[in-house]
């Protein structure tokens, strides 16, 4: 995908695609579930909304088409991260919630943030788990957990995916 240019979501003007939007999303039960995307998956793992503004076609990431539902506009060179560490969660919590999921932040924060977590950039070595392919087929099992609603057990699966447990 190209870098994130400005996004403007009126609500008023875009709400048939909000609606549209909104289809695409399983509310998780509790404050610290994650709201999980069911729409169009990349290869990257991350979701993609599809758009028509002014005769032609546009890709954004879902979390970061939230965000700009939350505040009306997300300016250039704004990412939505994902706190919660789930690429295909949009769920935008207030600031005050013990739980956050996407919030907004810089390439920089997101390069930090991924050398913080080990998941490679950096001198960090690169977790196993977090390779693309892996991420991906992740995304898509949550997907799936959740497309006829929420399914605890079936999400516990998909966010554990082959990871050897201890009990």
């Amino acid at each position: 995908m190209r870098s994130a240019g400005e996004l403007v979501v009126d609500r008023r003007v875009r709400a048939a695609e909000i609606g549209r939007f909104c289809s695409h999303i399983v509310c998780g039960p509790t404050a610290s579930d994650c709201d999980i995307w069911t729409g169009a998956i990349g290869a990257d793992g991350y979701g993609r909304f599809y758009l028509t503004r002014e005769g032609a076609g546009l890709c954004v990431r879902p979390h970061r088409y939230a965000l700009a539902i939350a505040s009306g506009v997300v300016a250039a060179g704004v990412l939505g991260l994902h706190e919660c560490d789930n690429p295909v969660c949009v769920k935008i919590a207030d600031a005050t919630e013990p739980h956050q999921h996407v919030v907004s932040g810089t390439q920089g924060d997101n390069m930090e943030r991924m050398a913080r977590m080990r998941r490679g950039g950096g001198r960090h070595a690169m977790r196993r788990f977090d390779s693309r392919g892996v991420r991906r087929a992740r995304s898509v099992a949550l997907r799936e957990a959740v497309r006829y609603g929420w399914d605890t057990a079936a999400v516990q699966a998909a966010l554990l995916g082959d990871q050897p447990t201890l009990w």
